[in-house]
């Protein structure tokens, strides 16, 4: 057997079976072989972690990185390097909000190049389905887009605008015929328009509840109602997005015992923060659909615990400071998006070990999950042989984490590829070189 370049031990490794003492072989940026912790074997360098656990790289499938056309509000540089810093050691980048949006293959071959040159983790990308690009969309297939996102309502820019039924119907056929995913911001503007309709005309843009109110859990329920429909008419597989509302997890429920193709995301600030404990004016907070109730935070831990929602992704949205309204805290004209990438792993673990969760179940919703949804499960989401050696130590689960990962961030601009930095407290990542040409991986 050649010469490994790398082990990395330690007495909690997260495998497929468990959690066990074990070494990680490593060469060529590749896992060849988990073997017994003690293990002699040969290799250039050698890492003991000891008692700190020992994760695959978190896979992030849900980031808008912005990049190309958007990049001062973040291009591929910043966010690689926070994903870097929060132990997330592969992105699925969105098709907004760059210009272009991700709906041609020049478009697409215009996002490759713009993270070509700088990325510090591995990336692929997401294709867009939107009114007109129906016969586009086996274009962008072929040329090795992950799936394809819409949005039934208003995105937010308009260079992405959201579809309809009529639009839906044939492009969920041709995505089944081609066997591919259909992501759906669930959404649907008519619960939308009615609590606008009753909403006092002197409603204070400032207040958390009148926002809460703009966007009621209807919208997501009858939303995904329509999806799963589709699905069952088309066979189009479908993954709802950021599902905020707990409301929806009985339909989803059935429709998954029914045999239907659905799969099922959140988010960790949805599973962090409540509504009843956001300012007013706490616009940083905005994001669509809204973090709701206290309530509604258990349930969809639950229906996370239960298997119904499959896993978590950060739904990353930065923008300029200025587009949140910090300055008047406005969230009627606040943009609605969380900045959270380097954050997702500390907060999720932090929130999941309060409620008893183990680290198999952070592997399983953060890595392994995400990257079956990906298609990406052959190389990524496990420490097994054969899979990329995407490896992170996660710190303990604590409050102080935006604080710990800020500085984490800025150390981050000194990774190089093959690093492993155990440091207690901080996150740290032993991570293959960037793909470079992430679009033609099977």
């Amino acid at each position: 057997m050649a010469r490994a370049d790398l082990i990395v031990a330690g007495k909690r490794v997260v495998i497929p079976d468990g959690i066990a003492p074990a070494a990680i072989v490593i060469r060529d940026g590749t896992i060849t072989a988990v073997a017994d912790y003690g293990a002699a074997a040969d290799a250039a360098r050698r890492v003991d972690v000891g008692d700190a656990a020992v994760l695959p790289g978190v896979v992030d499938t849900h980031v808008h990185v912005n990049e190309p056309g958007r990049t001062e509000w973040e291009g591929f540089e910043s966010a690689t390097r926070a994903a870097a810093a929060g132990g997330v050691t592969t992105i699925v980048d969105m098709p907004l909000n760059s210009v272009p949006v991700t709906t041609t293959v020049d478009a697409l071959a215009a996002k490759a190049r713009a993270a070509a040159r700088c990325a510090m983790v591995d990336y692929a990308f997401w294709g867009g389905v939107v009114p007109g690009n129906l016969d586009r969309l086996g274009a962008l297939a072929d040329a090795g887009i992950r799936g394809f996102k819409c949005f039934l309502v208003p995105s937010g820019i308009d260079e992405f605008p959201p579809v309809a039924a009529a639009d839906l119907r044939p492009a969920m056929a041709l995505l089944a015929e081609l066997g591919a995913l259909l992501l759906v911001h669930a959404e649907l503007p008519g619960p939308i328009e009615r609590a606008a309709r009753s909403r006092p005309a002197a409603a204070d843009g400032r207040r958390y509840r009148d926002y809460l109110a703009s966007r009621p859990p209807e919208a997501e329920s009858e939303a995904i109602a329509l999806m799963l429909a589709l699905s069952r008419e088309t066979g189009c597989a479908v993954h709802v997005v950021h599902l905020s509302a707990a409301t929806a997890l009985g339909q989803i429920g059935a429709a998954r015992r029914a045999g239907l193709p659905v799969t099922v995301e959140t988010c960790p600030h949805y599973l962090t923060f409540a509504a009843e404990d956001i300012p007013d004016g706490a616009t940083a907070f905005k994001c669509a659909p809204p973090i709701r109730e206290r309530d509604n935070r258990e349930r969809l831990w639950a229906g996370l615990a239960d298997g119904v929602i499959d896993f978590v992704a950060s739904d990353h949205s930065p923008a300029p400071p200025a587009l949140k309204r910090l300055d008047s805290g406005d969230f009627s004209r606040a943009w609605g998006g969380i900045a959270s990438l380097e954050l997702s792993l500390a907060a999720t673990w932090t929130a999941a070990s309060a409620r008893g969760h183990t680290l198999s179940d952070l592997a399983r919703w953060l890595a392994e999950r995400p990257a079956r949804l990906a298609r990406l499960e052959h190389h990524k989401g496990r420490i097994a042989p054969g899979c990329d050696a995407d490896l992170v130590a996660p710190p303990p689960p604590s409050r102080d984490a935006v604080r710990r990962h800020a500085a984490a961030r800025r150390r981050a601009a000194d990774l190089r590829a093959g690093d492993v930095r155990v440091r207690p407290g901080n996150v740290s990542v032993a991570t293959r070189r960037p793909m470079g040409e992430p679009i033609k991986r099977a």
